[in-house]
């Protein structure tokens, strides 16, 4: 990999003819991407709970009552159980990682305690799990087209409904997902 191929805060928006249950019909922020592969967070896959029942797991009580009904996404099949918060980079917690001076990522305890407290990032994005690529990976599956990539856009991570981002992703590219075939096949 060089540094021209280097994806980090990028959408990889999965190909309609990309059928894995995992990654259909996905983007993906990418978080890291180096020689030794590449992790990011899926930004479109809400699961059924919300930041009430994480933090309620947690024994972490929500001063906020906006924070109640934040959905919590599916970041990917890696580590499910681990919670990671994408978030604006104007505050940072103990493990925090800034991604960009415009992103970061945070995955300890303390963040969760702030956004409960009204005291958090004023954007968040709280997933459970990641997606991960090994060395060589995601190059060989961006070669076989099943991934569209660009740069990302905060406003898609933080502002647009879910439902809508995969189409909203592509479309920074120019690109109506509509019109591409989901079926692979030869000429």
């Amino acid at each position: 990999m060089n540094s021209e191929t280097n994806l980090k805060n990028h959408f990889l928006i999965a190909m309609p003819s990309l059928q894995d249950a995992d990654f259909y019909h996905t983007v993906t922020y990418i978080c890291e991407h180096d020689e030794q592969g590449a992790m990011g967070i899926i930004i479109n896959r809400p699961l059924d709970l919300e930041l009430t029942d994480i933090l309620e797991q947690m024994d972490i009580s929500p001063d906020t009552p906006e924070v109640i009904h934040q959905a919590i996404y599916s970041g990917g099949p890696v580590q499910t159980e681990r919670g990671f918060v994408l978030h604006p980079s104007d505050k940072s917690w103990d493990a925090t990682n800034k991604i960009t001076p415009n992103i970061s990522i945070t995955t300890s305890k303390d963040i969760l305690h702030a956004i409960a407290a009204g005291a958090g990032p004023e954007q968040s994005l709280v997933a459970l799990g990641y997606a991960g690529w090994g060395a060589g990976q995601l190059e060989k599956e961006l070669a076989e087209n099943t991934w569209l990539s660009g740069p990302a856009d905060t406003q898609i991570i933080f502002s647009h409904p879910a439902e809508q981002r995969w189409q909203a992703a592509a479309q920074l590219l120019g690109v109506d997902l509509n019109l591409i075939s989901g079926q692979v096949g030869h000429a």
